[in-house]
């Protein structure tokens, strides 16, 4: 892929959610809401502090990640839905 982050932007694939309930039913995906889980693909070099010294991210490629309904902007890179988010629209990392 051609794309890396600058600063403190992420770059993120969605994991895809469950299309049945425990029970076994299908939901349509007209009744599913997007995934506000992910998996980093990249991160940027962080931002400077008011010394001017890097502070890297406290994420990095692989991490899976929970993050805001509303986090991020969504792009098409290489014919793949993806989302660029800043770190602080992240909410945790998961296990």
């Amino acid at each position: 892929m051609g794309f890396r982050p600058l600063h403190d932007r992420v770059l993120v694939r969605r994991v895809e959610a469950e299309e049945k309930t425990a029970g076994g039913i299908i939901i349509p995906d007209s009744a599913q809401e997007k995934p506000q889980e992910g998996e980093v693909l990249s991160v940027g070099s962080g931002n400077r502090d008011e010394a001017g010294k890097l502070v890297p991210l406290d994420v990095k490629d692989g991490d899976r990640i929970l993050f805001g309904k509303w986090s991020g902007t969504e792009v098409k890179i290489d014919g793949e839905d993806l989302i660029i988010m800043k770190e602080s629209d992240i909410l945790g990392v998961v296990g």
